[in-house]
């Protein structure tokens, strides 16, 4: 009878086990990447203007987009993905697997997987990866949204760590496969929240080199990389320096790359790209005027209004702000028509043939009046502001640069005459970034960017409403919006899940926490952007950062 007892649970757990899917698939070979040029030489410099100073290059620390190219050089993740398919592909792990019941992935590291200082990198430092994001002292909310969905995990053996999450989601795998691994040996004993510059043993294509506060950083190439024999990484990678310099304005750093400063340059001014983008040496093609087609996905950008705290909390004041905003006059007058303005929070769902049916926000000042009227906002006739319960409407608008000023001009205008007084509070990246981490502003303007997979749990979730350092920052909650969240949680068919993201729509913008602006792509229409770039250069380069699925990524402003 006991042996009966104890042979059928081990034939039990061995049928389970087997009916675990492994992956990749036997069919999956490692092949030259398409997008790369097989004739690429290693060698050289490229210079890349990579926007302000940044807080911190530690990314779990600072969700911007410096820190997450910076950082992407440096560290690598159980799982990569494909440039072509987006299907996930070996990274440190070799293979894994994924129960039946989607809950549970198994990990197994590639053996040949190594650190900077030639130590393999182990499961130990997948769980201290893990445990280090989870820390309650650790500032890395935005990280937690994700790393939560799962228990602790296992370190089966040296090579082998599993993953076993509390829910299904379709975004598990994403998350496990998805984290830059740490090196536990290096960092265990150290206060995560000042890992901000150092980072001396590290396991990506690139090494931390020079770094000179507020100006630049450089990443230097590192020969010794353990996949830099691989066929998929053949032909990136290849300079042997990336040197990131840092503006605190983008006309400053306009000036220096047409002094030969820099090598690359996003355009995020349409100013810029209409007036100052011509000339000889634009015309002989020493500067390649480029525009970079992607029609997939496209994030936002808007004005976002703290919820959390008053005049703001009241619905119908931010309706009346957002009615407020001349978002036609800003893009006619000083974006030169170079945008388009947003009807919804996902206009990659949308198409030509399935328009989304939200109507655009107007311009409408006596709409707005109407409604401060109902909130009990009232002019004084004495000074013409608007007084509540003794208090005069006026707030402090956070801003990180002087050359938005103009467009501040504008709303503010429009904003007095509706008997509402805005005041700029500029700071500098770092103390802009604080605040923001620390939801300490009453209005900010901020990019979103977009993710070919759309998750709208960490912008949108009432959960992550008052989670420091997150990426829900004007604290929008919405039982509706929540409901919608749970459900696509546990639906695989990305179009489906798109059609549920779509629903979020009516409560969403009928409801508003931003001012939406217009769209984050900078240049003519959907979908694109736009670059100076001289026309040669050395080699070719691979940018290896965290994916993502789109949010609040702290990205420049565009205008």
């Amino acid at each position: 009878m006991n042996t009966w007892l104890w042979i059928f649970p081990l034939l039990l757990a061995a049928a389970v086990a087997g009916a675990d899917d492994t992956f990749p698939d036997t069919g999956w070979r490692d092949r030259p990447n398409p997008l790369a040029d097989p004739g690429a030489q290693v060698g050289g410099e490229i210079a890349v203007y990579l926007g302000q100073y940044p807080r911190s290059l530690n990314y779990y620390l600072d969700g911007s987009t410096q820190s997450a190219q910076v950082f992407g050089a440096l560290y690598e993740s159980l799982l990569d993905m494909d440039p072509v398919s987006a299907e996930y592909r070996p990274g440190l792990a070799e293979r894994w697997t994924i129960s039946t019941d989607k809950r549970t992935f198994t990990f197994q590291i590639d053996p040949a997987a190594r650190w900077s200082d030639g130590r393999a990198v182990t499961a130990q430092d997948v769980r201290f990866t893990y445990d280090t994001i989870m820390d309650p002292k650790h500032l890395t909310g935005a990280h937690k949204v994700a790393m939560e969905r799962f228990e602790v995990p296992v370190v089966v053996d040296e090579r082998t760590i599993r993953f076993r999450a509390r829910s299904v989601h379709w975004q598990n795998l994403g998350a496990a496969g998805g984290m830059s691994i740490l090196p536990r040996h290096v960092l265990q004993g150290r206060d995560f929240n000042k890992v901000n510059f150092e980072f001396p043993v590290v396991s990506g294509p690139y090494r931390l080199g020079t770094l000179t506060e507020g100006i630049a950083i450089t990443l230097e190439r590192r020969p010794d990389w353990w996949l830099r024999g691989a066929q998929r990484t053949r032909g990136t990678g290849n300079f042997e320096t990336i040197r990131f310099r840092f503006y605190a304005e983008n006309e400053n750093a306009f000036e220096a790359f047409k002094k030969g400063l820099i090598d690359l340059y996003p355009v995020y001014t349409a100013r810029q790209w209409v007036n100052e983008t011509s000339g000889p040496r634009f015309f002989n093609n020493w500067i390649v005027r480029q525009q970079v087609f992607n029609h997939n996905p496209v994030g936002f950008q808007g004005f976002a209004m703290n919820m959390r705290r008053p005049p703001f909390d009241d619905l119908l004041v931010r309706r009346a702000m957002s009615l407020l905003l001349d978002r036609e006059k800003l893009n006619q007058t000083m974006m030169y028509s170079q945008y388009f303005l947003h009807r919804s929070y996902y206009e990659d769902l949308y198409s030509l043939k399935s328009p989304c049916p939200n109507p655009l926000t107007p311009f409408d000042k006596h709409k707005a009046r109407e409604l401060l009227e109902q909130a009990g906002w009232l002019v004084d006739p004495a000074t013409g502001w608007r007084v509540k319960d003794g208090r005069r409407f006026v707030f402090k608008f956070l801003t990180r640069s002087a050359g938005t000023d103009k467009f501040l001009a504008v709303y503010a205008e429009d904003l007095k005459d509706a008997g509402i007084e805005l005041i700029i509070d500029q700071k500098d990246w770092a103390a802009w970034m604080k605040d923001m981490d620390e939801f300490n502003f009453d209005m900010t303007w901020a990019a979103w960017g977009a993710g070919i997979f759309k998750d709208p749990e960490g912008m949108w979730s009432s959960n992550e409403a008052d989670r420091l350092g997150g990426s829900n920052i004007t604290g929008f909650r919405n039982p509706a919006v929540d409901d919608l969240i749970a459900l696509q949680k546990e639906i695989f068919d990305v179009h489906k899940r798109h059609e549920t993201a779509r629903s979020t729509r009516s409560s969403s913008t009928t409801t508003p926490s931003c001012c939406s602006g217009t769209s984050t792509t900078p240049a003519c229409s959907t979908g694109t952007s736009s670059a100076c770039r001289p026309r040669c250069s050395p080699s070719s380069a691979a940018r290896r950062a965290p994916t993502g699925t789109g949010g609040w990524t702290r990205m420049p402003w565009r205008s």
